[in-house]
Order: structure tokens, then C-alpha cells, then sequence
């Protein structure tokens, strides 16, 4: 058995690392969790914690784009 290391975010339930890792889908891993500074003490983990969040937005139209005029106001 080999062993990787990586950093994890914490997120709704669900760990995401922050490196790669080799794994293959369902796999089973034992994890042994230790907590570091906060995010705020270490700009490179609030800097993966915000990209991990915005990831997980859902952004999406519904509906036609808005027309030119409908985007600026005319006069």
C-alpha cells in the first residue's frame, strides 16, 4: 500500500483535497485528520478554501439572453 499526503477543505459535508490525488473511483482510503492554522492565518488555504466555494456555485441562465436595450438604459 502507498500513501499520499495532501491539504483538505472541509465543505458541506464533504472533504476536498486540495492537491491531486491518485485514486480510483469508490476506492476505500483510511484518512487520519489533522487541523492546521485557520484560513485566515495562511493566505494559500483561504485562497483554495474561496476557489472550492465558488466551485461549487451554480451558475446558470434560464431563459434567452436579455436584448442590447434591455441590458442599458436609454435616454
Amino acid at each position: 500500500m502507498d500513501s499520499q499526503v495532501t491539504d483538505a477543505i472541509y465543505s458541506d459535508g464533504v472533504l476536498k483535497p486540495l492537491g491531486n490525488v491518485t485514486l480510483h473511483e469508490a476506492e476505500l482510503v483510511r484518512l487520519t485528520i489533522e487541523r492546521q492554522e485557520p484560513a485566515s492565518q495562511n493566505r494559500y488555504l483561504a485562497v483554495e478554501r474561496l476557489r472550492a466555494g465558488i466551485a461549487d456555485m451554480r451558475f446558470f441562465l434560464v431563459g434567452p439572453l436579455p436584448a442590447r436595450d434591455e441590458l442599458h438604459d436609454r435616454i
